[in-house]
């Protein structure tokens, strides 16, 4: 169980490290920053990306019938995750507005 915990807090760390990427990134956008807006999206990139790998250890370490129970800390890294990653996928759209005259 502390083995799934310790992943479960490290995908809510990158996540939410990609999530505030994600976010800065519109405002930079908002701003007609979109070099800077660029990278912090490319940095919310490997975050979620990290986040990622760590899930896919959770499913390597289910497949491998080493799993837990589900527990609320899992739950919650989950839904960080996924609410992360739609936050990235819709900072990306924003961007591309403000990018294009749209929104200013």
């Amino acid at each position: 169980m502390e083995k799934i915990n310790e992943i479960a807090f490290q995908i809510i760390l990158y996540g939410g490290n990609g999530r505030s990427n994600a976010m800065e990134a519109i405002q930079y956008a908002k701003q007609g920053e979109f070099e800077k807006a660029d990278q912090l999206i490319e940095e919310a990139n490997a975050e979620l990306g990290k986040a990622h790998n760590h899930q896919t250890e959770l499913l390597q370490l289910e497949a491998r019938g080493e799993g837990t129970a589900v527990n609320v800390i899992l739950v919650h890294s989950q839904d960080h995750l996924m609410n992360a990653m739609t936050v990235r996928d819709m900072a990306i759209e924003f961007i591309d507005l403000y990018r294009n005259g749209i929104g200013r």
